[in-house]
C-alpha cells in the first residue's frame, strides 16, 4: 500500500498520531496476512499487537519512508514465526487459493490433502517463498526484502519448490490412482 510520505516522515520523527494513522490504513491487510500465517484469530491479533509495538519502537530507524509497508510486513512475519515457534507448528496457508494460483484443476478435496502434504515437505524457505509469491502476490523483489535474501536466492527457492511440489503431487496422484 502506498502511503503519504509526509505522514511516514512525521511518524519517523516521533509523531504518534501519524504512526497510528499509518497502522489504521494497514490494519485489514495486517490481519489477513497474520491470520494466513498463524491460523487463529487470537494469535493473529497478538501478532499484530506485537508488530505495532515493535514497529513503534523502531520507526525512527526506518531509512526509506517509501518502504514503510514492506518494513511493517517484515516485522509481522518475524512475529508470526515467533508465535509459530512457540507453538512448534508450520506455516498455515489457504489451500484453495494456492491451488488456483498453481493452476491445478483437480478434485478439491483430494487436492487439498495432497497439496497440504506436499507443502509440509518443503523446507521453510521454499514454503515461505511459495506462500508469499502465490498467495500474497508479492513480487520476487518484495519477497527478497521480506525474507532478507538476494533476489537470485528467492528465484532459486521458487523454482526448486515448484519442482518439488510437482514431483510430490504427481507421486501422490499416482499412488492414489493405484489405490482407487
Amino acid at each position: 500500500m502506498k502511503h503519504d510520505l509526509q505522514t511516514v516522515k512525521r511518524a519517523i520523527n516521533g509523531d504518534a498520531d501519524a504512526f497510528e494513522e499509518l497502522l489504521f490504513k494497514e490494519e485489514k491487510i495486517l490481519y489477513y496476512k497474520a491470520l494466513s500465517y498463524v491460523g487463529k484469530k487470537e494469535d493473529a491479533l497478538d501478532a499484530i499487537q506485537e508488530t505495532a509495538y515493535n514497529a513503534f519502537l523502531a520507526i525512527g530507524q526506518l531509512r526509506n519512508p517509501e518502504y514503510f509497508s514492506t518494513w511493517l510486513f517484515r516485522i509481522l512475519i518475524r512475529e508470526c514465526y515467533r508465535l509459530l515457534r512457540e507453538r512448534d507448528q508450520i506455516i498455515p496457508y489457504e489451500e484453495s487459493e494456492l491451488l488456483k494460483r498453481l493452476d491445478r484443476i483437480y478434485d478439491k478435496e483430494i487436492d487439498s490433502f495432497h497439496l497440504n502434504e506436499a507443502l509440509s515437505k518443503l523446507n521453510s524457505s521454499y514454503q515461505t517463498s511459495i506462500i508469499l509469491f502465490y498467495y500474497h502476490d508479492l513480487s520476487i523483489k518484495d519477497i527478497s526484502e521480506v525474507m532478507e535474501k538476494p533476489v537470485g536466492t528467492v528465484k532459486t527457492n521458487l523454482r526448486r519448490a515448484k519442482k518439488i511440489l510437482k514431483m510430490e503431487l504427481e507421486r501422490s496422484y499416482q499412488l492414489n490412482e493405484k489405490v482407487t
